[in-house]
C-alpha cells in the first residue's frame, strides 16, 4: 500500500533549465521581493525573461538574493527559506517542469504544502514513538537507501548516478533523505493505526469483481488523470490556472507521470496519475466521462472543471470491448440415467436443493457435496461460455460469482454448476487477492487523507 503525495519514486528528467534559456548558475542583484527571488540566493534559479508579444524588447531582470529567513511556522517548528528552496529544486529536478515567472507560485505552494505535512506527519510520529518505546516506525538508513535505490532503477539509472545528477541540480541529497523518511514513516504509522478499521468483506470483492467483469464488454480507455483540488490552492480559478501552466509545460516535454506524481492530489498521483484501463461511465463525472470520449490515443485534455476542482486526463490507449467471457465453473451432480422416474428425478432435485442452501461460495461446495450421499463434485476449470451446452448456458447466465445455479438436467442426471471466477476473453482474470489489496489499498489511503486533515486542521501554521 502506499500513502505517498506523489513527491518521489518516478522517472526523472534532469535537463531542465538551460533547455528554457534559465541558469543553475547564481546571477548578482538586489532584492525586488518577487516570486521571482524564490529560488534565487546563492544556490537559486534564475528565471528566464519572458517576451510579451508586440510589447518593446526589454533586458532580463536580474535575480534577486533572498537572505535566509522564516518561510513558515507548523507548531513553533521553523521551515526555513533554504528549506523551502530546495524542496523546490527537488520538485523542480524531479517532475519535468521548467520554472518560469508564471508557475513558480505553484511550485512554491505544492512544496510548502509537503513540507508543513511532513513537519506534522513526523510530529505525531516522534510522539507516539515516545509513548510507546518499543515502537520503531521510522526507517532505516539502508531502507532510505533502498528506496533511492528504486527510484534510480525507475529512471534506468544507478543510485550514485541519481544523487551525483541531483547534486549537479544544487539539490542537497538530505532533503531527498528527510522527505523518503517521512514517507516510510507515514506509510507505517496510518497502515499500523488502521488496520483494525480496514476490513474488506466477501461481499465487497464479489461486486468489485462484477463491476470490472461487466465493463470488460464497453469500450475501454487508457487513462491518466492529474486533479487540482480547488480548495487546495484557493479557488477554482486558481485550480484552472494552474492545471494551464501544467498542461503547458507537459506540451513541453515534461513527462505526465512526472507532473502527476508532483502537482496531483487525487490518490493515483503516486502512480504516475496512472488510472489503467476504465470505461467512459467509471469515471463518474459527466464532464470527464465526455471528454474522454472526444479524445484520440495520445490526446491530452484541456482543463475539465469538475465540482471539487479541476482535472487533467491523458488517453493513452483505446479498445474495443470484449464480448466473450471466460468462467471458472465447479459442479455438484447426481448420476441418473436417462429413463429415470419422475420420482427419481424428484428426489434427487430435493437433495441437490438443500445442498445448494447450504453452500457459502465456492470453496464449500466440494465439502459440503462430500457429506451428501449420491452427490459427487468437481472442478470443471476454465471454459469459453460460448463452448458450455445451452443448458449450462442458460443456468449460469445471471448467477454470481460464488453462486450456484438450479438444479439442471442432462442426460447424464441433475447437476450445480456454480461460478468461481468470471473475466472478459483474452484478458488476465480478475482475482480475488488482486481486488482486495486494491480496496485496502482505497481505504488506507482514505484513512491517511482524513487524518492528516485532521491534524493540519488542529495545528497551528503560520506562513510568512
Amino acid at each position: 500500500m502506499s500513502f505517498s503525495r506523489g513527491v518521489v519514486g518516478l522517472p526523472l528528467a534532469f535537463a531542465l533549465i538551460a533547455s528554457t534559456g534559465a541558469s543553475a548558475q547564481p546571477a548578482a542583484g538586489p532584492s525586488n521581493g518577487g516570486q521571482a527571488g524564490l529560488l534565487g540566493g546563492s544556490d537559486g534559479f534564475a528565471v528566464p525573461a519572458l517576451s510579451v508579444p508586440g510589447a518593446a524588447a526589454a533586458s532580463a531582470p536580474e535575480r534577486p538574493k533572498l537572505s535566509e529567513s522564516v518561510a513558515a511556522i507548523v507548531n513553533d517548528e521553523v521551515i526555513s527559506s533554504y528549506d523551502l528552496r530546495q524542496r523546490m529544486r527537488l520538485l523542480v529536478a524531479t517532475s519535468g517542469v521548467q520554472p518560469t515567472a508564471e508557475n513558480l507560485p505553484q511550485i512554491q505552494r505544492e512544496a510548502l504544502r509537503n513540507l508543513v505535512d511532513e513537519h506534522l506527519e513526523m510530529n505525531e510520529i516522534h510522539d507516539v514513538e515516545a509513548k510507546q518505546k518499543d515502537l520503531k516506525l521510522e526507517p532505516t538508513d539502508k531502507e532510505i537507501n533502498e528506496r533511492i535505490a528504486e527510484i534510480a532503477s525507475g529512471a534506468g539509472i544507478k543510485p550514485e548516478q541519481f544523487l551525483a545528477t541531483l547534486r549537479s541540480d544544487d539539490v542537497d541529497v538530505q532533503t531527498l533523505k528527510d522527505e523518503i523518511r517521512a514517507q516510510l514513516a507515514w506509510e507505517r504509522y496510518i497502515g499500523a493505526r488502521f488496520r483494525d478499521n480496514v476490513e474488506i468483506g466477501d461481499n465487497q470483492i464479489r461486486a468489485a469483481m462484477e463491476r470490472a467483469n461487466a465493463e470488460a464488454s464497453k469500450p475501454q480507455y487508457l487513462v491518466s488523470e492529474i486533479f487540482i483540488d480547488a480548495n487546495h490552492v484557493g479557488s477554482e480559478a486558481a485550480a484552472v490556472e494552474g492545471a494551464r501552466q501544467l498542461i503547458a509545460q507537459m506540451q513541453q516535454g515534461a513527462p505526465f507521470p512526472s507532473v502527476a506524481r508532483q502537482f496531483s492530489n487525487a490518490p493515483t498521483a503516486a502512480n504516475g496519475g496512472d488510472l489503467g484501463w476504465v470505461t467512459a461511465d467509471s469515471l463518474q463525472q459527466p464532464e470527464l466521462t465526455k471528454a474522454i470520449e472526444e479524445m484520440r490515443p495520445g490526446q491530452l485534455s484541456q482543463p475539465i472543471a469538475s465540482a471539487d476542482g479541476v482535472y487533467i486526463l491523458a488517453l493513452r490507449d483505446k479498445r474495443a470491448g470484449v464480448t466473450d467471457t471466460v468462467v471458472d465453473l465447479k459442479q455438484a451432480a447426481i448420476s441418473l440415467q436417462p429413463g429415470a422416474t419422475p420420482d427419481e428425478v424428484s428426489k434427487a432435485e430435493a437433495k441437490l436443493v438443500a445442498l445448494r442452501g447450504k453452500l457459502d461460495g465456492c470453496d464449500s461446495l466440494e465439502t459440503r457435496a462430500a457429506k451428501t450421499p449420491g452427490v459427487l463434485a468437481g472442478d470443471l476449470g476454465e471454459t469459453d461460455v460460448k463452448d458450455l451446452r445451452p443448458l449450462f448456458q442458460q443456468a449460469i447466465a445471471h448467477l454470481k460469482i460464488g453462486e450456484a445455479s438450479e438444479p439442471v438436467r442432462t442426460d447424464l442426471g441433475l447437476h450445480l454448476i456454480m461460478v468461481c471466477e468470471r473475466h472478459a476473453a483474452g484478458s488476465r482474470a480478475i482475482t480475488k487477492a488482486a481486488i482486495e489489496s486494491r480496496l485496502e489499498g482505497e481505504q488506507y489511503d482514505m484513512y491517511g487523507r482524513r487524518f492528516l486533515r485532521d491534524l493540519r486542521n488542529s495545528a497551528t501554521i503560520e506562513t510568512r
